[in-house]
């Protein structure tokens, strides 16, 4: 290209754009006129995820206000069905056009294996770094994994208020607690498999007396949230391990008997992951709709109503990053995205983590 004054402008003008931006390429996203345009004309949006419906139906109420020509269809699945069956519609052609899961290990999988198309702009800038993966994988959450139990069963000097306590209180209480704690099945939860190792590489030595006392105390593995709760409102079991202390706490509203802790030594801190599907049919739609749940509306939303912790540090309140640093600090522990994620993916080393935890954990 020749060096023309009009040329040299040009250059200038895109250098400058894209020193703002931090990158040395243009903005990849349409202006936002331009992309409300394309996705009211598609007018659809089809979404995989995890979450419960009455809590997603806050965010897609409010989206559909804003954009009332836009249809979305919300299918609500298990971690892992959400993985398999998007690989299975995938390679027949087809797929949501985003999806939306907790289980952020098999979502990184998804991107890194191609499945994602990149997208930028005002709203994903204001995620912290480790929630925004080559701008495909994005953190929409910040929601701390916690250890619950029944207040009404369960003495106040039993509860503990770090890792090392519960390993104690499992270790020197086995009789008590025999048969009364529970966590996921880490061979049917995805979500549950990413949480324990996590625990492995955070944990470090502990790690090994963890599944010592899971062992001693016969642990009970469930494959959701949902059953877990019951049973620990239900006093058949008392104490769960490494649970969602986002619907813990919905729980705790309206059943006075859950009480929850965040550990103070380390406290996981994990994030739902939202990707636009490089196939999508809606791509523009399932990009307005990842701004608008990453925007400060909806993040007050999922604050606020969704009973989940917005991830904006500009959201403040009690379930928010800003809200928990203000009470954890530097015990908070948040899941960085990214390819360290896959590490226990590997068949081999999943095989492998697997046996080590069926050894020591599976009752006799």
């Amino acid at each position: 290209m020749k060096l023309t004054r009009r040329n040299f402008q040009r250059c200038l003008t895109a250098g400058l754009i894209a020193a703002a931006l931090g990158t040395s390429t243009p903005l990849l996203a349409q202006s936002a006129p331009d992309l409300i345009a394309a996705a009211q004309k598609e007018g659809k949006l089809s979404i995989y995820g995890v979450t419960d419906n009455e809590q997603t139906n806050h965010l897609i109420r409010e989206f559909r206000t804003m954009y009332p020509a836009i249809q979305v269809e919300y299918s609500n699945m298990s971690t892992t069905e959400l993985y398999n069956r998007f690989i299975s519609e995938s390679a027949a052609g087809s797929s949501a056009d985003v999806t939306w899961s907790s289980a952020m290990d098999l979502q990184v999988k998804l991107v890194n294996d191609g499945y994602a198309q990149p997208h930028k702009s005002v709203e994903t800038a204001k995620l912290p770094e480790w929630a925004n993966w080559k701008n495909e994988a994005f953190g929409t959450t910040y929601e701390p994994i916690g250890i619950v139990y029944n207040k009404r069963l369960v003495p106040a000097a039993d509860v503990p208020q770090s890792h090392a306590d519960f390993i104690k209180l499992l270790t020197t209480q086995a009789d008590k607690y025999k048969g009364k704690v529970t966590t996921y099945d880490p061979e049917k939860s995805g979500v549950g498999f990413m949480l324990v190792s996590q625990d492995k590489q955070v944990n470090g030595a502990g790690y090994a007396d963890l599944l010592k006392a899971f062992g001693g105390v016969q642990v009970r593995v469930q494959a959701s949230t949902g059953t877990m709760m019951e049973r620990i409102a239900s006093g058949e079991n008392l104490i769960g391990y490494n649970l969602n202390a986002a619907y813990a706490l919905t729980r705790a509203k309206k059943d006075p008997s859950i009480g929850i802790v965040l550990p103070k030594d380390y406290t996981l801190v994990i994030s739902r992951v939202m990707f636009v599907a490089r196939n999508a049919k809606n791509p523009n739609a399932a990009k307005l709709w990842l701004d608008f749940v990453l925007s400060k509306k909806g993040q007050e939303i999922i604050a606020n109503k969704a009973d989940l912790y917005a991830i904006r540090p500009d959201v403040e309140g009690e379930t928010t990053a800003s809200g928990l640093k203000k009470q954890l600090g530097d015990a908070l522990r948040p899941v960085p995205i990214g390819t360290g994620l896959l590490t226990y993916l590997d068949q081999a080393k999943r095989l492998d983590f697997l046996k080590q935890w069926n050894g020591a954990v599976k009752a006799k």
